[in-house]
């Protein structure tokens, strides 16, 4: 290659990524606040968008409201919404603590391997794995499924294609991130503060528009339940499932603990500030739309594939109006709602990448998901779960409703474990006021722990057990890499100095596909490595041996050619029955294969080419005894 040109791979790869950044410009990279709060707290925020809305599916609220106990279930609305407020702050107080604890990142992977073991640690891990796939899958499918009654996508026929839609939000998230966090938390702010704007826009209008005679719109509000719905019984397992519907509003708490090397300045500050204004704006969020729903008596209901308007949508409608000067308003809320539900999954590509290569870097993963990339992000993390959550798009159809049941157990193991493990760190470092912080962190332990049997009961049947056989798959996958990778170190481990051997003899067999210019380097490099040198061609072409014979007599001199004879017409059996026979005969030598291979200048001149030299390094990737070389002849540049 000549000049400076470079391969088309690399120059796709720039126009598309843009640049390298050198490890210098890490720093540069960095998230302020405002900006790691959209990147880490999407999850979380959005999350108000549908935790309402199951709230009320659970509790039947359509068919007891027809019945005259409307009254009854808005108040146990109000009342899960509260304990579920009231978790979430446990929970923040809680992980207040780990960020200071861990200031180089407290995900619970960390906190629980350091004071659990490191089963407790690899099981969280698991956890967080699958939740942050699941992550993608619900937050994507859900925003997507949003955008189906808004007027400005009528016509986009969203509820036929909806598979399709999902992938190409995967794609763009994929990409964006590949170009880097910080250009990734850039994109994202926006939407986010629009939501949450629009939001509290929604709940003070609601709440204070009747004394600033504001119009609302009941009409848009939903009336009536599904065909064949009868009204249902309150009782504990009711509760206990719209409990356990609710919680899912607490997805994504732990991701700023998580991501606390991301944040500039004072990391562990700013994290912790980050963690307290993302449990503010969800809390204050959760409560303002779970009142509204209450006020306005929303109905929602899913039945036979179909489903009511989203709890959101018919809120945005009755307060803003569908139709009038303030119908913007209206179509700005939900445009909102679908991108921060589809952003929302940017929290797991913050964090999955993350933890995939601390458990790389334990030799828990493959050391290729450790690698950083030239935009300074962990390319192949983020790959993997695009991936994976495309993959799950896939065989759930792209259904929220196929997905949810799936969603939250692994979020309420990891938080256990880890505010477990942040009492025994407590109890072991004895620091100024332990005993507080050991309490704090206990009683966020109780509290998860409660939540994560209601949910395991209330959601086993409905596909929890199947999160629960991948956790356990993933933990034995951990381990059997991890046993890999400790042999290794075992095998290669210099235990003690040895004598340095004495020179090893080399047999050197030389590959001739044919007598070109090209081969002349190889057999020149040949000659200089051993006097014992053997040149080998598989007769794929019986008809041309006279004459390859004769030119390689004229150009090799002493140094006869051997033919395999290959009646199949194989080129790689042949081949490795020979080596076996040298390496038979030459007990005492280095067996050495040199492939001469002559390299194109232009990246298609390969297409051309029946990449033999690459067929013959595959094959022999299988002998670990060989050792191969391949002598280049670099192509003046053609057109």
């Amino acid at each position: 290659m000549t000049g400076n040109s470079q391969p088309p791979v690399g120059f796709a790869r720039r126009l598309l990524l843009g640049a390298p950044l050198s490890s210098d410009h890490a720093e540069h990279t960095l998230l302020r606040k405002l900006v790691a709060l959209p990147v880490f707290a999407s999850d979380a925020i959005s999350s108000v968008a549908y935790a309402s809305q199951q709230i009320i599916l659970a509790l039947g609220g359509a068919g007891l409201w027809m019945a005259g106990q409307s009254a009854t279930y808005g108040h146990y609305t109000l009342l899960i919404t509260g304990l579920i407020v009231l978790l979430l702050g446990i929970v923040v107080m809680s992980y207040w603590q780990t960020v200071f604890a861990y200031p180089s990142g407290g995900g619970s992977y960390i906190v629980s391997k350091e004071n659990l073991g490191t089963m407790p640690g690899l099981i969280a891990a698991a956890a967080l794995l699958i939740d942050y796939v699941l992550t993608v899958s619900v937050s994507i499918a859900a925003g997507i499924q949003n955008l189906k009654d808004v007027p400005l996508f009528a016509h986009a026929h969203i509820s036929e294609h909806l598979v399709l839609y999902c992938l190409l939000a995967i794609g763009v998230l994929t990409y964006a991130n590949l170009r880097g966090l910080k250009e990734s938390g850039t994109v994202f702010a926006p939407p986010t503060y629009a939501f949450v704007g629009l939001c509290y826009l929604m709940i003070f209008l609601g709440i204070a528009g009747p004394f600033l005679g504001w119009q609302f719109h009941p009409e848009y509000v939903n009336q009536e339940w599904g065909a064949g719905k009868a009204a249902e019984t309150l009782g504990l397992v009711v509760l206990m499932k719209a409990f356990a519907n609710g919680c899912s509003a607490m997805t994504g708490t732990e991701a700023v603990s998580n991501g606390i090397p991301a944040f500039q300045g004072n990391k562990s500050k700013n994290a912790a500030l980050t963690l307290l204004a993302m449990g503010l704006i969800l809390g204050s969020l959760f409560l303002g739309i779970s009142f509204l729903a209450v006020k306005f008596h929303v109905v929602y209901w899913e039945e036979n594939g179909k489903t009511a308007n989203a709890v959101i949508d018919q809120l945005s409608g009755a307060i803003f109006g569908k139709t009038g000067k303030f119908a913007f308003l209206y179509v700005a809320t939900q445009l909102a709602t679908a991108l921060i539900l589809v952003l929302a999954a940017n929290t797991a590509y913050a964090d999955f990448p993350r933890l995939a290569s601390i458990l790389s870097k334990d030799k828990f993963l493959p050391r290729q998901l450790s690698n950083v990339g030239d935009r300074l992000v962990f390319n192949n993390g983020i790959v993997m779960l695009g991936v994976f959550a495309a993959l799950l798009i896939v065989v759930k159809k792209g259904s929220v409703d196929a997905l949810i049941p799936l969603y939250a157990i692994g979020v309420f193991l990891a938080f256990t474990l880890s505010q477990t493990g942040m009492v025994l760190h407590w109890k072991s470092e004895k620091s100024p006021g332990w005993g507080r912080k050991a309490a704090i962190n206990g009683i966020g332990a109780v509290a998860t722990f409660l939540v994560l049997l209601d949910i395991a009961f209330e959601k086993f049947t409905e596909g929890a057990w199947i999160v629960i056989l991948l956790m356990a798959a993933l933990v034995m996958l951990f381990r059997k890499i991890h046993r890999h990778y400790c042999d290794i170190a075992s095998q290669l481990r210099l235990t003690k100095l040895s004598p340095i051997a004495a020179p090893t003899v080399n047999t050197v067999v030389l590959l001739v596909p044919s007598v070109h210019r090209g081969v002349l380097p190889a057999l020149a490099y040949a000659r200089s490595l051993s006097p014992e040198v053997r040149a080998v061609h598989v007769g794929l072409n019986p008809e041309k041996l006279d004459a390859l014979r004769q030119e390689w007599a004229q150009v090799a001199g002493e140094i006869p050619l051997i033919v395999l004879p290959s009646p199949y017409r194989m080129l790689v059996p042949p081949l490795l029955e020979y080596l076996q026979t040298v390496q038979d005969e030459r007990t005492d030598d280095m067996v050495m294969v040199i492939l001469p291979e002559a390299v194109p200048t232009r990246w298609w001149h390969h297409l051309l080419h029946n990449q033999t030299g690459f067929r013959l390094k595959l094959a022999l990737l299988s002998r670990p005894d060989l050792v191969v070389t391949n002598v280049r002849y670099p192509l003046q540049r053609g057109d």
